[in-house]
């Protein structure tokens, strides 16, 4: 049966920088390069048929370098905002730490770490999970089924959607789910296209 892999983009610069970024268009930094050509590494005897990937330079980036390293760069790429990291709104630019000086610690746990409730001008992750869901059932599914292994490299918070709605999570144990950037994850699945085991690389 097909395989999923999923790769978080290497560390952003306001990753580095402690910001809130969501679907701000930042770039990764020398360690995101290093962590993405290690991810190819990783995958380099895998075999990989198309890729997904969002609108945010941080994630193409990450995908660019992955594919070089497994010298995949001729296999279809199909961008999309669907995977966008979710928007924290009023928030991005930020830094966390003065955020949560100025509004709280409390407060700004709950926005980061509920799953409905929004930050000012943003989405919950539940809005994030509302948008990615769809979009890899009607996009991501169907090249599945047809024996195709996929790679999807995306955020933090989308890449936790697709976490919640594969391993059947609740909105509790999806919040304590930490995603490492630039560690593939793989997804294998049994006839009935239900999840049969999943392995860090």
């Amino acid at each position: 049966m097909a395989k999923l892999f999923l790769v978080r983009h290497g560390q952003s610069l306001w990753n580095l920088e402690n910001r809130f970024t969501g679907w701000q268009d930042i770039d990764i930094t020398e360690v995101g390069i290093e962590e993405a050509r290690k991810a190819g590494i990783a995958l380099k005897k895998e075999r990989i048929d198309i890729a997904f990937t969002s609108a945010l330079i941080r994630a193409q980036h990450t995908l660019n370098l992955i594919l070089e390293e497994t010298g995949n760069t001729h296999i279809p790429v199909v961008t999309d905002k669907a995977l966008n990291e979710r928007s924290y709104g009023n928030l991005e630019g930020l830094n966390k730490a003065e955020t949560a000086l100025k509004y709280g610690d409390e407060q700004v746990h709950t926005w980061r770490r509920s799953y409905d409730v929004v930050p000012p001008g943003g989405e919950s992750l539940k809005d994030t999970y509302n948008r990615v869901i769809p979009y890899f059932e009607a996009q991501i599914v169907p090249p599945l089924r047809l024996g195709k292994n996929v790679l999807v490299v995306a955020h933090g918070n989308s890449l936790r959607a697709l976490i919640m709605y594969l391993e059947h999570l609740s909105p509790e144990e999806i919040l304590e789910r930490e995603i490492a950037t630039g560690v593939p994850l793989t997804y294998f699945f049994d006839e009935n296209f239900h999840v049969s085991r999943v392995e860090n690389e």
